[in-house]
């Protein structure tokens, strides 16, 4: 369940987004930048930019666990690579259930 400081994360990306469209999460305005725009490297792009949150939210905790880090930093991290993988579950939802409904389709 998303709590309100991952969902302000979430808002605060959005409007980062929507105010520069080219430093979207996981890279997708530099796929497009160098021209390779297809579905396959966007979504590339976007799980391995969620990979890299996750592995920075694994060594900020571990950071905690030695004493050099701030508990509010590592909550944050943990925060934003949350609402990273719902992102990405959501995406594979819709691409899952796009299947599905092509599979449906009479020939």
């Amino acid at each position: 369940m998303a709590s309100p400081i991952s969902a302000a994360g979430a808002y605060a990306n959005m409007a980062r987004i929507a105010s520069d469209p080219s430093s979207a999460v996981g890279g997708i305005g530099a796929a497009q930048a160098k021209g390779d725009s297809s579905f396959a490297s966007v979504l590339k792009d976007a799980i391995g930019a969620v990979q890299e949150t996750g592995q920075k939210s694994d060594a900020l905790s571990q950071q905690m666990v030695k004493g050099q880090s701030n508990m509010v930093d590592v909550v944050t991290a943990v925060a934003e690579t949350e609402v990273a993988i719902d992102a990405v579950v959501a995406v594979r939802d819709k691409v899952i259930a796009a299947y599905e409904e092509i599979m449906r389709m009479p020939i």
